[in-house]
Order: structure tokens, then sequence, then C-alpha cells
């Protein structure tokens, strides 16, 4: 009897020099090695090659980065970060690990205890949902032929940070 345990088992690879665009939904373990312009969404694990461009959303059991992810990555297991990563955009996960050299531009959620993980992602989700809705746009104000712009922004601080993996 053969024993299949989807963990270790890749069903799907994306090829490098391949480019995909479009949402993805996958079931089981997944692996990425070109360019996805689009969400990934699978039920298993998911390895972004050191080559690899992600432009979208990625929705995993966990994820391990070794290249480019512009946008949010959540994986409620764990996310492993590599020394050649660079992440631009949200991390939702209970155990977060980074190399050193890692690249991480945004908000990062990183809990293991359940119930302040699910407040925290639930705070910030909120903070989300205000913020894309937010009506405070670039305002122009005339005040005897002199022009004051002004950009507002909703208050949610976004800092660049490279991680050297200590503390994690």
């Amino acid at each position: 009897m053969a024993l299949i345990n989807e963990d270790i088992s890749i069903n799907s690879i994306i090829g490098r020099g391949s480019t995909i665009k479009g949402d993805m939904k996958i079931s089981g373990f997944m692996r990425i090695d070109g360019d996805l312009d689009g969400n990934l969404e699978t039920t298993g694990n998911v390895i972004v090659g050191e080559y690899a461009r992600i432009n979208g959303n990625i929705t995993a059991k966990s994820a391990t980065i070794s290249g480019v992810v512009k946008g949010n990555i959540i994986a409620p297991e764990s996310v492993h970060l590599m020394s050649s990563s660079s992440v631009i955009g949200d991390i939702q996960t209970h155990r977060l690990q980074a190399d050193n050299n890692v690249v991480l531009h945004g908000h990062c959620i990183s809990l293991k205890d359940e119930t302040a993980y699910d407040d925290a992602v639930n705070s910030w989700q909120d903070a989300q949902a205000i913020a894309s809705r937010s009506i405070l746009q670039n305002i122009h104000i005339s005040l005897d032929n002199t022009v004051f712009n002004s950009d507002l922004h909703s208050g949610i601080s976004i800092s660049d940070t490279t991680l050297d993996g200590s503390g994690f």
C-alpha cells in the first residue's frame, strides 16, 4: 500500500521561463519557478522559487518564498522567507522564519496563540476596509492664487524593513 502525503508530493509546477496571467486555485502542493500575474490559492503548501515573480496574493497552508512576491501572503501554518526573497505586501501566519537579507515591505501578523492571531487579523482587516473606502484623496485648495497640494493618507504606516534573521 502506497502512502501519499500532499505535503511531500508536488501536485503542480510553473517552470522557470513560464508565465501565467490570471488567478489560480490549486489542490495540494504547488511550486512556482516562473511568473504569475494573478492570485494563487492552494489547500496545501507553496514554494516560490528563487527566480519566480508573483504579482498577486498567495493563500496556502504554508509558504516558502525565495523569489519576489508583490502581494499579500496568508499561510496560517508558516511562512519561511529565504535570503533571496522580497515581499511587498502583508503577511499573516502563526510562524514566521526569515533568513538574513530578506526584504519585507508591509504589515506582518505572526502570533502562535490562536485567539491573539484571530484578533490581530480581524483588527488589520477592519483597518484595511476603512482605508480602502476612505474618501480622502488629493486635496487642492486655492487661496489668493496660491495652490496647496496635500496628500492625505489613512494613517496606516508601512515601513521598508530589511530583516537580518534575528529575533524570529
